[in-house]
């Protein structure tokens, strides 16, 4: 069955990073042309942009920033007219591990504000864009984190923000989208860890990810394009043209306890 993402525009979020080069490749290979987010490393998407085998733009905003958000959305109209669908990609994983009664407001807020509040934003530019050219079809798709499903001690404030997605706004944005295009379909992911440069610090040698993949039954570490593999499937108005407010575990079979003990 093909894609039907051949022709078609998607907005990528944190392009510039690990899982969200793995997307972008793999939607170029099918054909869709491609608006690629970056903030603070642009370089490193446009250095992408040139080589994907489809039309691209570059665009740079602060995702926690509204007028930047909405400059972003303006450039990506201005490119291509119609935007079909959006990965909600971008977002911070502070390294160090802090219980909440050490945990700074400052970094809680930090978190929420580029992990949540981000997305908000990214998703509203999109429903407006929406509601100013109307279609039949159109696909989110957020990336969560399997700390929103099973908590990450240390790491409160991203586990919070990473639930929120998954269960406060998506099912409340699969309904709001098929009031602007009957067809509209929100989703989500919720990966383990990804070998990105986002997780180094945690998953510096074969020890340290021993010790993570100890929940995991397929004792593994995915790889960005596994993970880039399933969003595409989710954005995908043919393959999952009837799926939506789904949740999509891409974890290697992750439980909330140890099942490879050191």
């Amino acid at each position: 069955m093909q894609s039907g993402l051949d022709g078609m525009t998607v907005l990528v979020t944190g392009a510039s990073g690990g899982l969200g080069r793995a997307v972008a490749v793999d939607l170029a290979a099918e054909g869709a042309r491609l608006v690629l987010h970056a903030h603070r490393r642009p370089e490193a998407a446009r250095a992408l942009a040139e080589e994907l085998p489809t039309e691209s733009v570059v665009v740079q905003a602060d995702l926690a920033d509204e007028r930047a958000v909405d400059r972003m959305w303006d450039e990506a109209v201005r490119a291509f007219a119609r935007v079909d669908g959006v990965v909600v990609n971008a977002g911070i994983w502070p390294a160090d591990s802090t219980p909440i009664h050490e945990l700074s407001l400052a970094r809680w807020q930090e978190t929420f504000d580029v992990d949540l509040t981000g997305a908000f934003l990214t998703c509203r530019g999109f429903f407006r864009h929406l509601a100013a050219a109307p279609r039949d079809t159109a696909s989110v798709v957020l990336v969560g984190s399997t700390a929103g499903l099973f908590g990450e001690a240390g790491h409160a404030d991203y586990a919070a923000a990473k639930a929120g997605l998954m269960h406060g706004l998506l099912p409340s944005l699969k309904n709001e989208i098929t009031r602007l295009a009957p067809r509209g379909r929100v989703n989500a992911v919720a990966p383990g860890w990804i070998l990105t440069p986002m997780a180094e610090s945690a998953l510096g040698d074969a020890r340290a990810i021993a010790r993570q993949t100890q929940t995991v039954a397929m004792r593994k570490v995915a790889r960005p394009e596994e993970v880039a593999s399933v969003i595409n499937f989710l954005l995908s108005p043919t393959r999952a043209g009837h799926v939506s407010g789904v949740v999509l575990p891409v974890h290697g079979g992750m439980e909330g306890r140890v099942l490879n003990p050191l």
